[in-house]
């Protein structure tokens, strides 16, 4: 079954070796998106070469100098028409049933935004709850790869080099827009260096680093991205606090 309502866009930087699994469970889908477009985000590694044949099945690939992932995504959503925009990072990859079940919970909540769910990362599950705005104001707890309508998408802050989903969420709630909950794990995110994050904010948060007298590059910048986006959004605390 296919559906001219749904727009998939795949920023990609590295990750050659999860771009199949990432696209041939969007080809598995029990909903067919429209349109699957991948921007490649200045990729050095194999990402070309992996993405021609997929290029024959009907992939949109898009080449641009690396400019980081909200750049790529922003980019992708410029050049798709789908009314409802699900941004699937390369190292995703989906249940058949995955779009099917966020479409279906979002036409059966109209006065909502976007639809998020739960999901694996590694051998971890995220299990989340319905959208809770304060706690939505307190930490990053919605992932990326929601779907969302098409006339509320705020565009990412191409600034921000860190928690970008975060960022997204959040200008949504101010413009009054909010999420709704698929109670399912409809996707797994696999664990690398560079994929989704070696370094997810609850864990950075558990650690002293004060105390160790070192914080490595990686905390620095979730700690810099943080303190931008509670200046930009007007929030109290830290993560998790």
């Amino acid at each position: 079954m296919t559906t001219s309502l749904v727009s998939v866009i795949i920023p990609t930087y590295q990750h050659a070796d999860e771009l199949p699994g990432c696209l041939e469970s969007l080809f598995s889908q029990t909903i067919s998106p429209s349109e699957i477009i991948v921007v490649n985000d200045g990729s050095t590694d194999h990402t070309k070469e992996i993405l021609q044949p997929y290029e024959a099945r009907g992939v949109r690939v898009i080449n641009q100098q690396n400019q980081g992932a909200p750049s790529a995504r922003n980019r992708g959503f410029d050049t798709s028409t789908g009314e409802f925009v699900l941004f699937c990072d390369a190292d995703v990859v989906l249940r058949p049933d995955a779009l099917e079940k966020m479409l279906q919970t979002l036409e059966a909540h109209p006065k909502t935004s976007y639809a998020y769910s739960s999901f694996q990362f590694g051998f971890k599950t995220f299990t989340l709850w319905p959208f809770d705005a304060e706690k939505l104001r307190r930490m990053p707890y919605i992932h990326t790869s929601s779907l969302i309508r098409r006339e509320y998408f705020p565009r990412f802050d191409e600034s921000l080099k860190r928690l970008q989903d975060w960022d997204l969420f959040l200008t949504l709630l101010e413009q009054g827009h909010e999420g709704v909950w698929v109670p399912e794990i409809l996707f797994t995110v696999k664990a690398r260096k560079n994929g989704m994050s070696e370094w997810l904010p609850s864990f950075i948060y558990k650690i002293p680093w004060p105390v160790l007298g070192y914080t490595p590059k990686a905390v620095r910048k979730y700690r810099q991205a943080e303190s931008i986006i509670r200046q930009k959004h007007h929030l109290g605390g830290t993560i998790d606090s």
